[in-house]
This record gives C-alpha cells, structure tokens and sequence, in this order.
C-alpha cells in the first residue's frame, strides 16, 4: 500500500474514532447518567413515607448522634437514611429540657432543648391552612407548615441540603413554662382562655403574639446543625433591597449574571449552581425572601448552600413570584441532575410525591389543597423557562454536569 494510501486510511480511522469517542462513547455515558437519575428518583419514591417510630434497631447511638455523623460537605442527611423515622420521633417526642429565646431574627421563635441535649429551634403556628397571606411575596408572619414541607420537597428534588423538621404539638403550661428562661418567661400572657407569648425577635411585639388553643401550641421543631459545623453567612447576589422604589441591581441589569460569574465563591465550583437549584427550590414554596444564605465556614466555595428558614413559604397558592427564578432564566445554566429530576416529577408526581412524604407527620395535613396543586403549576413554569434558555443557548451551554467546575463561564 502507498504511503499516500496509508496516510488517508489512518486519517479516515482517526476520523472514525472521534466520531465514536464524541457521539458514542459520551452518548453511553450520558445515557448512565441518566439511568443513576432514574435510579435515584425511584429510590426517593419508596422511601418517601417516613414513619415516625421510636425503633433504632443494629445500634446504641442516641437518634441526635446518628443525625450528627449524617452531615457532610455537600448534605445535611444521606440518601439512604433508614434511621429517619425513628430520629424525626425523637424530635417531636423527646421531652424539653430548657426553653429560650430564638437566635437573633427578624420572625418569632424559641430555642428549645431537648432530653440528651439537643437543640431544635421552634416556630409557632400563626395562621390556618388555608389562610392566604395578601400583600409582597415576603410579607406575614412566619408559616410554621411552610418549614415541614419545604424539608420534604428537599428530599424529593434529592438536595438534602435542608435540616431536618418535623411538626411538633407543645403544652406551654406543662413543657414550656417550668423550663423557661426568665427572658422568655417574661413574654407569655393569657389572651382569654388561651396562653401565649410574644418572644424576643426584631418584630416581635407584645401586642402580636402567637396563641395556643388553650395551652396545646402546634409548631415545627428544627434540628440544630452540629456545633463541629459552624455555619458562615453569605449575601444572596439576587437578594432584594426590601425598599420601595430601590431596586437592586439584578432587577434592571440584564447582564447581572455576568458579573456574579466573575466574583468569588461564584467563578468556579459548585456554588452558582446551588444558587440556581435554590432559586427552583423556592420558585416551587413560594419563597421571595432569601436575603441571605449559610454555608458551611472556611469552605471556600465548596460546601452547599444549606436550605436553611425556609418559613416565608407557602403564604399565598395563586401568586407565582417569577421574580424569584432571577438566577435560573438570567444565568440560563442548570444542573443536569436537577433537570431530570424536575422532568420526572411532572403530570402531577411533584403534588403526589410531596403529600405522601407529609403523612405521617403529627400536624398533618400540612399544606392545603391549593398549595399542592401550585407546586404542579409553579413546575411547569420552571420546565418552560428552562426550555427557553435551551431554545437560545442550546442543552449543551444550559445543561451543566454537577460537578463541572465552571470556570469556563
């Protein structure tokens, strides 16, 4: 054979391996990825009803123990957590120790303490379900409900960057009041046959304060984060100013997303990409009011955005807030992960998944009907949003691998 002749024959094989290499081999590879997508949702699916039951079978720890060796970088509980049962149980079970003022806020709330030592912060319940919440998208007080369904949507989205929260009834005469401290003992008052306190928060006010039926008070308990985790706070580049007539910059800069690309912790690792599934996240609750965000100290950039006072949710059904999708639809970047799973919770899934995985908790029914039926709606929206920025940008740009560093952008 020629050497002309063996040099287009190599050309034609080298051409034939990039086309194997390019179309094939990463079409095989996407398709697994996809078949782990699938994988997992089912997974999600069958173990979505949790039983609260107070069996740790195969161990000694504490239930707060357990939860505590759970948190890692990038997750607050694991996939599989057979465990979560019995230490949600615990939470709504175990008996309080110590009562105390909330951690400084803006929203009324009570630290609690419970047998074995562990915190929980407490939210009060202020309205009924079905009470609609008029006015901003941030406005009320906030929804105790709101807290327990947000931890659930987490795990059926497959984040697992929420703590844990359970639905919890408290007698304020009999488990509150013997163990307060004398600060917030200071704020409980009898309002007609009903005990009630007001606590110590930046609006809390005496003449507001959040009512028992009688001395049976129903909140949400939230599992305090591991002190070996301590938590960094962070401004939400597509926070609002929550002035009038002030917007902020991401408001009226259509190239806003650029210039965050460019800014650390936002130039590269998974950062931007945890702001984007968040803004989803809280597209679906309802959730405008994510000023700020945690994530874990010294981590530069690396750990998640933990889903963290998720309460200003689930306020009004009828109001889509597109303004909370800022980071998705002026990025136009998503996770492929997140993309698929959004893809199998659609044609009524999402509503189903999220009212099974609330069953078994003690305030069930936690949401109203109408808020079920607005997840669906609020998916679609998300699903057409994303499907706009693949019709301008193509899958390839908007379609990002988890782990993809982004420093390309």
């Amino acid at each position: 054979m020629k050497l002309k002749q063996r040099v287009v024959l190599l050309a034609i094989l080298l051409v034939i391996f990039i086309f194997t290499k390019v179309f094939l081999l990463d079409n095989l590879e996407t398709s697994a990825a996809q078949r782990e997508d699938q994988r997992a949702f089912q997974r999600m699916l069958a173990g979505l009803r949790v039983a609260l039951e107070p069996r740790l079978e195969h161990t000694l720890q504490s239930p707060w123990e357990i939860a505590a060796q759970w948190v890692v970088p990038r997750e607050v509980y694991p996939e599989d957590t057979p465990e979560l049962g019995a230490v949600m149980h615990a939470m709504a079970t175990k008996r309080i120790v110590k009562a105390d003022v909330g951690y400084k806020g803006t929203q009324l709330k009570a630290l609690l303490v419970l047998e074995g030592g562990q915190k929980v912060v407490f939210k009060p319940k202020r309205y009924a379900r079905d009470y609609v919440v008029e006015g901003e998208p941030y406005a009320g007080y906030d929804r105790h409900n709101a807290e327990v369904a947000a931890f659930h949507l987490d795990r059926i989205l497959g984040f697992r960057r929420a703590p844990l929260v359970v639905g919890r009834f408290v007698n304020l005469r009999t488990e509150i009041k013997p163990v307060a401290t004398e600060q917030l003992l200071g704020t409980f008052m009898t309002v007609g046959n009903n005990t009630c306190f007001y606590g110590k928060c930046y609006y809390c006010r005496e003449t507001e304060p959040a009512c028992a039926d009688g001395d049976i008070m129903e909140g949400s308990v939230t599992l305090w984060l591991p002190d070996v985790w301590p938590l960094q706070k962070h401004r939400h580049p597509w926070g609002r100013t929550y002035r009038e007539g002030k917007l902020a910059r991401w408001e009226y800069d259509e190239s806003y997303c650029d210039a965050v690309k460019k800014t650390s912790p936002y130039d590269a690792g998974p950062r931007l990409l945890d702001i984007i599934d968040t803004a989803v996240f809280d597209f679906l609750i309802g959730n405008a009011d994510r000023h700020h965000y945690e994530s874990f100290q010294d981590d530069e950039g690396a750990s998640m955005l933990i889903l963290l006072d998720n309460a200003k949710s689930f306020g009004n059904p009828a109001l889509d807030e597109r303004s909370i999708l800022a980071p998705l639809y002026q990025c136009c970047i998503i996770r492929v992960s997140t993309w698929n799973r959004l893809n199998y919770l659609k044609n009524g899934v999402l509503k189903s998944a999220l009212r099974t995985a609330m069953s078994h908790d003690p305030i069930s029914p936690v949401l109203s009907d109408l808020h079920l039926d607005a997840l669906d709606q609020r998916l679609l929206s998300i699903l057409a949003t994303v499907k706009q920025c693949t019709d301008q940008f193509g899958p390839d740009v908007v379609l990002v691998e988890d782990r993809m560093t982004l420093s390309h952008l």
